[in-house]
C-alpha cells in the first residue's frame, strides 16, 4: 500500500502503439522501471480510439484492492487526453494520480509538468516520491460544449493550422510548426473580442487567443509562459493584428512575444472569445479542431481537477 515514503503501490501502464515513439522495447523500459517501485504493474495496449478511457475509467471505479493509485500515459498528447478522460470520468473521490511518459510527437503535457527532465529520471522521482508530488491541477470546461480542456484551447492561426497540418507533408514536430508558419504567412486577422471575468480585455483584429492551461503548444511554442497549472486560474495570450504575423512563430517559441505591442496576457476564471464579425471562428483545443458553427466560446476553469505526478516545486505549466 501507498506510504509515506512511497507514494504508489500499484499502477496501470497504458501505451499506445498508434503513437509516434512508441516501441516495445520502450514499453518494457517503461514496466521495468515501474516495477523498481511498485507492487502491482498492469499493461494496456490500446486498441482504437476511446479504449484508453474506457479502460482507465474502470480501473479508476474497482475497488480498493484493486485500483490503481497511479496511470502512467506512454503516448503523446492524444493519448494522454484520452487518459485524462477516463481519470474525470470515473468521478472517484480519489481517484488515481496521472503520470506522462512522452512517447508522442508534441510531448506539451509532459513539458508543462517535467520541463526537459529526462523520462526515466521523472518516472523514478514520481514513483519514490524525491523530487515530484501529486499535485491537482486545473482544467477548463468548454461551456457551450461540456467538454474539458487539458493543454489550452485556441483561436485564429493556432486553429487554422491543425487544418493546413492535414496537407504537410513531413512528419514530427516540423509538421505542425510548418503549418502554424503558413497560417500566420496568408492567414487574416478576423474582427475578435476577447473577455476576462466580465471585463474586455481586446477588441480589434486578432491573430491568435491561446486560453490554458500548458505553457507549451504544439510541444514548440512558449504562448503561455507565465502559466501555473494549480493557480485556480486561466491565462490568456492574445495576438492582435499590430504585430507583424511574420514575426510570431520566432517570438512564441520563447515566450518573447508578451510586452510587444499589440499583445494581450491576462488571467482570470472564465474567458471568453468572439468573433465579432458573425462568421464562424476558427477553435479548437487540446489538438482537435471544432467544426466551424459558432461565434464564440466562453471557458471556465475547473479548479484541483486533475491529480497528476509533477516536478516540486510547483510546476510552471
Amino acid at each position: 500500500m501507498p506510504t509515506r515514503d512511497r507514494p504508489f503501490a500499484r499502477g496501470l501502464v497504458v501505451a499506445n502503439p498508434a503513437a509516434g515513439r512508441v516501441t516495445d522495447d520502450l514499453v518494457e523500459e517503461v514496466l521495468a522501471r515501474c516495477r523498481k517501485h511498485l507492487d502491482v504493474v498492469r499493461l494496456h495496449r490500446t486498441m482504437e480510439v476511446g479504449d484508453a478511457a474506457r479502460v482507465v475509467a474502470a480501473a479508476a471505479r474497482a475497488a480498493d484492492a484493486e485500483r490503481p493509485d497511479v496511470v502512467v500515459s506512454v503516448g503523446g498528447d492524444g493519448t494522454v487526453r484520452e487518459v485524462v478522460t477516463g481519470l474525470i470520468g470515473a468521478a472517484t473521490p480519489a481517484g488515481p494520480a496521472l503520470l506522462v511518459v512522452p512517447a508522442g510527437t508534441g510531448n506539451s503535457n509532459y513539458l508543462a509538468q517535467w520541463g526537459a527532465e529526462p523520462w526515466p529520471d521523472a518516472v523514478d522521482a514520481a514513483l519514490r516520491g524525491e523530487g515530484s508530488r501529486v499535485r491537482h491541477l486545473d482544467l477548463a470546461r468548454i461551456r457551450e460544449r461540456d467538454q474539458l480542456v487539458l493543454l489550452g484551447a485556441a483561436t485564429g492561426t493556432v486553429a487554422e493550422a491543425l487544418q493546413i497540418a492535414r496537407t504537410v507533408r513531413v512528419t514530427g514536430p516540423a509538421r505542425y510548426q510548418e503549418a502554424f508558419t503558413r497560417a500566420c504567412r496568408d492567414g487574416v486577422p478576423y474582427p475578435g473580442r476577447v473577455t476576462v471575468d466580465g471585463r474586455v480585455v481586446h477588441e480589434g483584429g486578432t491573430i491568435l487567443v491561446n486560453v490554458g492551461g500548458g505553457r507549451y503548444r504544439g510541444g514548440t511554442y512558449q504562448l503561455l509562459p507565465h502559466s501555473v497549472l494549480d493557480d485556480g486560474e486561466l491565462d490568456v495570450c492574445v495576438i492582435g493584428d499590430g504585430v507583424d504575423p511574420l514575426r510570431v512563430p520566432e517570438l512564441i517559441l520563447a515566450g518573447d512575444h508578451v510586452g510587444e505591442p499589440g499583445v494581450v496576457y491576462a488571467r482570470g476564471r472564465t474567458i471568453t472569445v468572439e468573433r465579432t464579425d458573425g462568421a464562424p471562428i476558427w477553435f479548437e483545443h487540446d489538438g482537435e479542431l471544432l467544426d466551424r458553427d459558432r461565434t464564440a466560446y466562453t471557458l471556465d476553469v475547473v479548479p484541483g481537477a486533475l491529480a497528476v505526478a509533477c516536478r516540486f516545486p510547483n510546476p510552471a505549466g
